[in-house]
């Protein structure tokens, strides 16, 4: 078996091998593959829906799991079948094109929701072994350093995937089947890269009958509250969210070679920030870069909602929103991970980070469907509003937007106890208290005090953050110094 150092170094890259096989396999030339075999509105919504629509079977693999020694050998070959059967149905179309289409159609559908089933049932194992086996300490540090280069993994993939579907491939059934095979290949190799990760034995619940194991996170204070923002979060988000590619095809006329490529931005994004947002969380919580990334979600939908109908101009009006978007979506997703692997117990493991994903994937894959049932009822329909043309992509990006700023107010339910206060992170970050920019001019512009610094009684002592203490004796930078230098 491989030491903690090197597992660490091949975890890192078995998940860009991982990512890799992601993003070929479900990136925006799925959707255009999908129109070309005749599908409509509601198969993206399915096709959209799937990721999350089958967490559900997370909760058998909770329950299995609370009765293994070993979780590798399931994991693992759930995982190799997995990242198997998108091949035939990507490849049918160019095989067999005496076949009609509407077959293919509903082969991709299906085998793809059979590969989401697997990757649920082989996700909550897999959690639940890293959650055993690496170190408490540095996990989210760690995690931000794995999702740096997962993120710059995916930009590549889908480089390379843009340039071949615009230079070699004859058309979209040729090159998507290559790049789904392609994918595979780099998935199985993914799998094959942990069997020299050591597993420790799994931590059961002693004597848990069926309800017991289900019911456990529900009672947990923590993570009853982390739930019901996750649910919310994923029917604010699906409305939305798996239409993007769908509208920028469809309505704003971009090509799928130039969809891939905006999506690479995004990834680009995600990958300079994933380094500092996994230090970010490591030092102050995960409840407050939660807070943080949530409250910034918006500005995705309302990108969408005022791009000119033109793909050029639309292509570089979006690239730059779609960084920062993603750079929301990483801190989120290493926010959640950190949350589920840090406030687990090691028994029931499984059941909790099952609960903590799948019933918001319920949510989720419900919403996507119901909106892409109604996308595909609506059709053409538009009208125009002050001048702006109103379809049924921007009734939904409208709607996700509204609900997204719900969502700003229900992440502060999560209970993290030991996570940092918002207010002292932003002040952290921008150099001054939140409050003083509100009181602009005069505000930004006042010094600090001593009572702001130390607090004159109990409760402002708490104003700024132990962590702003010792980050500041780490830069050998006197307090003071560093309280005037953020006056600006």
């Amino acid at each position: 078996m491989w030491t903690l150092r090197q597992a660490q170094v091949m975890i890192v890259i078995a998940g860009c091998l991982g990512m890799a096989y992601t993003q070929l396999t479900t990136c925006s030339a799925s959707i255009e593959f999908v129109r070309n075999l005749g599908g409509t509105g509601l198969h993206v919504g399915i096709l959209g829906a799937l990721p999350t629509g089958m967490l559900f079977v997370q909760f058998f693999a909770a329950w299995l799991g609370n009765h293994l020694t070993y979780r590798r050998p399931w994991w693992f070959w759930g995982s190799i079948i997995q990242r198997l059967l998108c091949i035939p149905a990507a490849m049918g179309p160019l095989l067999f094109p005496a076949v009609p289409d509407v077959y293919w159609l509903w082969a991709v559908l299906i085998s793809w929701g059979m590969t989401q089933g697997l990757v649920h049932f082989t996700n909550p194992l897999w959690l639940s072994w890293m959650g055993d086996y690496l170190p408490k300490r540095g996990l989210s540090h760690y995690w931000g350093i794995r999702h740096y280069w997962m993120q710059g993994t995916a930009a590549l993939s889908l480089v390379l995937a843009s340039l071949y579907l615009r230079y070699v491939a004859v058309d979209i059934r040729e090159g998507f089947a290559w790049i789904v095979l392609v994918g595979c290949i780099l998935g199985v190799v993914d799998i094959l890269m942990f069997y020299k990760v050591d597993e420790p034995k799994v931590t059961r619940l002693p004597e848990a009958g069926l309800w017991e194991v289900l019911a456990g996170p529900f009672r947990h204070a923590g993570f009853r509250s982390f739930i019901g923002f996750t649910c919310f979060w994923h029917f604010a988000a699906m409305i939305g969210a798996p239409f993007i590619s769908l509208y920028l095809l469809d309505y704003v006329g971009m090509s799928a070679d130039a969809v891939l490529m905006l999506w690479t931005f995004s990834w680009i994004g995600g990958a300079l920030s994933s380094k500092w947002l996994g230090r970010l969380t490591e030092t102050h919580g995960n409840r407050v870069v939660l807070i943080l990334c949530t409250t910034l979600k918006p500005i995705n939908m309302l990108s969408l909602l005022m791009v000119p109908r033109e793909p050029t101009l639309a292509f570089w009006i979006l690239a730059p929103l779609f960084m920062v978007d993603m750079a929301l979506n990483t801190g989120i997703a290493i926010s959640n991970n950190g949350f589920l692997l840090k406030n687990s117990p090691a028994a029931n493991r499984t059941m909790y980070i099952a609960a903590g994903t799948a019933v918001a994937g319920l949510v989720g894959g419900i919403t996507s469907i119901a909106c892409g049932i109604w996308l595909a009822w609506v059709g053409d329909w538009s009208t125009v509003v002050n001048g702006a043309t109103l379809t049924g992509y921007h009734v939904l990006f409208l709607f996700s937007m509204l609900m997204r700023f719900v969502s700003i107010m229900l992440v502060h339910w999560i209970h993290e106890p030991e996570g940092a206060k918002v207010r002292e992170v932003v002040t952290l970050l921008i150099g001054v208290d939140p409050v003083r920019v509100l009181r602009y001019p005069l505000g930004l512009y006042q010094r600090w005090t001593e009572k702001e610094l130390t607090g004159s009684d109990e409760s402002e002592a708490e104003h700024l953050p132990a962590l702003a203490l010792a980050e500041a004796a780490e830069r050998s930078e006197p307090v003071q110094a560093r309280a005037s230098s953020s006056v600006a």
